[in-house]
């Protein structure tokens, strides 16, 4: 766990580093612990550094969601049954979502990719986005939590979601 911690940490740098041919005049990195029960550890990484002469800041954020009972890094595609079209259903969720709190896109919104950003916090699914990769910079990070509820047929039994989606 603290060599993939490590690791993210180190690639949310090299990204703020590698995007802006200026001076670093600022760099915050920070982490927050999404989840942290039932044998699943999620948190999310954020990065936020501003350049010389830039118009703003730029903030990237990465997530880590550890199955601790498996022993293993999960990815999107692990936490649900094999053969489910998580894809499509998430994506019709968020665009619901969307939709419903009116945020404004930078063009059409065509669905979520198999490897999205995610974390879990207690019986919800967060999906997110980078600044600007569907909306304008004034939204922000757009966060997107999903009960585990609405996606209960489709989540893999013996996963970290199952594990969320008991009422005690």
């Amino acid at each position: 766990m603290n060599h993939a911690i490590t690791e993210q940490v180190k690639e949310l740098i090299s990204q703020q580093i590698g995007n802006m041919p200026t001076t670093v005049d600022q760099m915050l990195g920070l982490y927050e612990i999404k989840n942290n029960q039932r044998q699943v550890l999620s948190l999310s990484l954020s990065n936020y550094t501003y350049h010389q002469h830039a118009a703003h800041g730029m903030t990237y954020i990465q997530s880590l969601t550890f199955d601790l009972e498996k022993e293993r890094i999960c990815t999107l595609g692990d936490l649900f049954k094999p053969g489910s079209d998580y894809v499509k259903r998430i994506s019709d969720l968020v665009e619901l979502q969307i939709q419903a709190r009116d945020i404004p896109l930078l063009g059409e919104f065509t669905g979520i990719q198999p490897n999205q950003d995610f974390y879990i916090a207690d019986k919800a699914l967060v999906i997110y986005f980078q600044l600007y990769e569907i909306t304008p910079y004034v939204v922000g990070l757009p966060m997107f939590p999903i009960s585990v509820f609405d996606l209960i047929d489709i989540i893999d039994e013996t996963g970290p979601l199952s594990r969320m989606a008991v009422n005690n």
